[in-house]
């Protein structure tokens, strides 16, 4: 018998530290792969996967009249200050523009601008859609129903991680 094996029996919880050390290195291993894999499928398009991320966000339908910054980077889950770094480089590229948030005169809205909306419906959603469909072979409808699910969950707990840890930093 090998020796993780001997130390499993003998502490049930290593068992669930080595799956969770695993699960966690894999969807590190994924994210450094989209982010490598992803931005060559749109680098014809001069995007790279954060950038897609950005379009996605503001292509939505809710989206259509823009989004604050504030619930950019929540909806992003990232820091506004590398949202501002990210936006000020897709607005260098004529992607994206900020306009008065008409509810709030002293806000902005950021919005996809025409050629954004050019390169995000167009140019790059023929790439992405092949990219999709080689990430995802071999995954049925099914497959790909329970991995949203359960990246869902991982995400929810990670948030009310992330919650408890910024509530001791609110109240000093």
């Amino acid at each position: 018998m090998s020796k993780s094996a001997n130390s499993t029996r003998e502490n049930p919880n290593q068992l669930r530290t080595d799956l969770a050390n695993r699960l966690y290195f894999k969807l590190y291993q994924c994210a450094n792969m989209l982010h490598k894999t992803g931005t060559k499928a749109v680098e014809a398009q001069g995007l790279t996967t954060q950038q897609w991320a950005v379009m996605g966000a503001l292509s939505r339908p809710e989206s259509a009249q823009g989004m604050g910054m504030g619930d950019l980077a929540r909806y992003l889950l990232m820091s506004r200050q590398n949202l501002t770094g990210l936006l000020s480089r897709m607005e260098a590229a004529g992607y994206v523009h900020s306009v008065p948030d008409p509810a709030d005169k002293r806000s902005r809205l950021v919005q996809l601008t025409e050629a954004g909306q050019q390169v995000w419906q167009h140019d790059a959603a023929e790439s992405i859609g092949r990219y999709y469909e080689q990430a995802l072979e071999g995954f049925s409808s099914n497959d790909m129903v329970h991995t949203l699910h359960y990246l869902l969950k991982l995400l929810d707990n990670m948030k009310a991680i992330d919650a408890r840890q910024n509530a001791g930093k609110e109240e000093s």
